[in-house]
Formats: structure tokens, C-alpha cells, sequence
């Protein structure tokens, strides 16, 4: 088996049974939830012969002490309609009458061990009890509730067609144990004739959700490190270049012409020359005739 780490373990809460009980109002909330969530997921199999699971729920009283109708109602349709996804509800109580009427005419099969009534809500009580019961000419259901032993109890169930059948007063089969560990032979023998012998006995450590988890972490954390030393370098690498260019000495350019552009230069000054003396002349000849 696979050990939950230490840190799983410290940040799991769970609320023990004996303190959900002390709850009613979270105790029946939880269980409306619970079969809520059964009757969502499982698929619908009609009317099975035996269920596929069962839940009891004993001190059955603190479930209604107290309880608001919405919740009683709530409770009374998941409890009648889960039946149809093979699921089977026990309420387990001392007395029948902490239970609500209208429960308890969803529950089918019934069994129901001794009461001893010495005040009159006890004798109320015995007469609720005898009356959930299909009647039985062999006996009084009301006098046998009263004189049943230890380890004696009234039993109805359902027959063909849904029809409870009349109460019967039954011995209840104690369970067959043993005081003391088994030997090696009787577990052997015991492994060999079990129904699923052979299929646990190869160990397999499969990979648990907290070790994928931890691995994406990881690797997301890699990735993000090597994303930042790629980046750092590129960085480092402009920063080295244009170190590199600044520190490179200027070429400067030779302010010295050619022989071609001497000449070329020299030309257009000596037209620039002849031109402007062509103009002064041109321009004082026409104001000496003038003046004339």
C-alpha cells in the first residue's frame, strides 16, 4: 500500500464520527449530500434483488431531532427514490417513533428487536411499532414486541411484487468468530478459496496523483529557470556588443580632394570669376550710357 506523505497527512482534516454525531444538523446534512451524490453518479438498475450497497445509519434520532420539514422532505424523496440505483438505507434507532412517519413508510424491510413499555409513551411506542407491521394471525405483534429475548427479533420483508410479508418472530444467528489468529494453514486456505485468490498477489506501486503533481511542479520550475538563464545571457550578450562598438575607434574620413576634384573645383571657380567680372562690366556700362 502507498504511504500518504507526511505533508498530505498534516493538511488533511476529517471530522470523527463521534463528533459528526454530536452535530444533528450537519450529521443529516452530510447524509442528505451523501445519498444525493449516490443517486447523481450511480446509473439506474430498476429493482434489483439484492443492492449493490448499503448504508447504515445508527442513533438514527439525532438525523430528525429538531430537523426543518424542507430537510425532512429532502430526506424522504432521496431515500424513496435511491432505491432504483441499488441502494440500500438502514436506519438504525432504539425507538421507532424517532423516526418521521413519512420516512418510515419508505422503509421495507424492518426488524425490530424487544421494547419494554412501563410508561405510556413506551406502551405508544410498542403500539407504533406492532402497527409498521403487516399482522400475523399466529400472534399478537403488539404482545410479542414486549416478551422478545436476547438475540430474538421481529422480521419483515419484502416478498415478490414488493408485498411486505407478515411478521415472523426469528432468532437472530450470532457471527461465527474466533478467539485468537488463525493459523498459517487456515490462512492459506482461506487465500485459496477467496474469490479474487491470485489477483493481489503481485505488488504494484502505480504512480500517485501527488507524485504527478510534484513532477509537473518540477518541471514547470525547470523550465521557468532555464527560460530566465536564456534571457540573461541574451542580455549579457547585447550588453557585450554594444560595449564592443562603443569602445572601437571612429573612422575618420580624409577632407583632402583628388587630383580630378582639384581640377574640377579650380574650373568652376575660374567660370564663377569670368562670369561675375561679365556681369560688373555689363552693369556699369549701362550706367555710364545713362549718365550720357
Amino acid at each position: 500500500p502507498r504511504t500518504v506523505p507526511r505533508a498530505a497527512r498534516a493538511g488533511t482534516s476529517r471530522r470523527a464520527a463521534d463528533e459528526l454525531m454530536q452535530s444533528p444538523r450537519l450529521y443529516a446534512t452530510f447524509l442528505l449530500w451523501l445519498l444525493s451524490e449516490l443517486f447523481e453518479v450511480l446509473p439506474e438498475v430498476g429493482d434489483p434483488a439484492k443492492p449493490k450497497l448499503v448504508f447504515f445509519f445508527d442513533e438514527a434520532h439525532l438525523l430528525f431531532n429538531d430537523a426543518p420539514k424542507a430537510l425532512l422532505d429532502k430526506v424522504e424523496q432521496v431515500v424513496k427514490l435511491v432505491r432504483s440505483k441499488g441502494v440500500g438505507v438502514y436506519f438504525i434507532t432504539q425507538n421507532p417513533v424517532d423516526i418521521p412517519e413519512s420516512v418510515l413508510a419508505q422503509l421495507s424491510n424492518r426488524v425490530q428487536h424487544a421494547l419494554r413499555a412501563y410508561t405510556p409513551r413506551e406502551q405508544k411506542a410498542v403500539r407504533v411499532a406492532a402497527e409498521t407491521f403487516r399482522p400475523n394471525p399466529a400472534f399478537s405483534t403488539e404482545e410479542a414486541i414486549t416478551q422478545l429475548a436476547v438475540g430474538e427479533a421481529l422480521v419483515s420483508v419484502l416478498e415478490d411484487k414488493g408485498i411486505p410479508s407478515m411478521v415472523g418472530r426469528t432468532l437472530v444467528r450470532p457471527p461465527s468468530g474466533k478467539v485468537g489468529p488463525i493459523s498459517p494453514e487456515e490462512r492459506r486456505a482461506l487465500i485459496q478459496t477467496s474469490p479474487v485468490a491470485g489477483q493481489y498477489d503481485v505488488v504494484e506501486d502505480r504512480e500517485s496523483a501527488y507524485e504527478v503533481l510534484t513532477r509537473r511542479a518540477q518541471q514547470k520550475q525547470e523550465d521557468g529557470a532555464a527560460a530566465e538563464r536564456a534571457a540573461q545571457a541574451q542580455k549579457e550578450a547585447e550588453a557585450a556588443d554594444k560595449a564592443r562598438r562603443r569602445d572601437e575607434p571612429a573612422v575618420r574620413r580624409s577632407t583632402r580632394a583628388t587630383p580630378v576634384e582639384a581640377a574640377i573645383t579650380s574650373m568652376a571657380r575660374s567660370a564663377a570669376n569670368t562670369l561675375g567680372r561679365a556681369l560688373v562690366r555689363g552693369i556699369l556700362g549701362s550706367l555710364t550710357r545713362r549718365g550720357r
